[in-house]
């Protein structure tokens, strides 16, 4: 399996966790995002994804790729869920696995950040009130927004655009 896939059943984490285990690594970092029930004042009762899937896999494989160069972590890896999601439903989990916590927790940032910044993948809210709705991304025009603090020590954030 790709470091980087989706899925349309429930997300294995327990699995996906076992395949970054490394006795060389004494940090691990996960981030998981789960549906929750309001966006914007709007209570939501689920939500589906789309995505542009093969150039999304590229990319993300791309994006666990830079974090590794980046940051010196050992293994990385992305699931994300496409179809539909009930409320309380895991609809993407990223794990990093490193010699150190620093850059364990430094990666896992930067993959999720970047994933959200960078893939096509497209969210549909339904909500309570029967309407529903494509999320608009208001940072897709610009760059993800990377501060010095994702940097690990003696290096440099990479800046969009200059």
């Amino acid at each position: 399996m790709a470091a980087f896939h989706f899925t349309r059943k429930p997300i294995d984490t327990q699995a996906l966790r076992m395949g970054l285990a490394d006795p060389a690594c004494g940090g691990y970092a996960t981030f998981e995002g789960w549906v929750r029930d309001h966006n914007e004042g709007e209570r939501v009762r689920g939500l589906e994804y789309e995505a542009f899937e093969a150039l999304a896999v590229r990319e993300g494989e791309r994006i666990l790729g830079e974090a590794s160069a980046r940051f010196g972590i050992a293994h990385a890896a992305c699931a994300h869920r496409l179809g539909e999601l009930a409320v309380g439903e895991l609809a993407v989990w990223v794990a990093v696995s490193a010699a150190h916590r620093h850059e364990a927790f430094l990666a896992c940032r930067y993959i999720i950040d970047e994933v959200k910044h960078r893939l096509p993948i497209w969210k549909k809210e339904h909500y309570v009130s029967g309407d529903s709705g494509w999320v608009n991304c208001e940072r897709c025009a610009a760059p993800a927004a990377h501060t010095e603090a994702l940097s690990p020590p003696g290096r440099h954030a990479h800046k969009h655009g200059s």
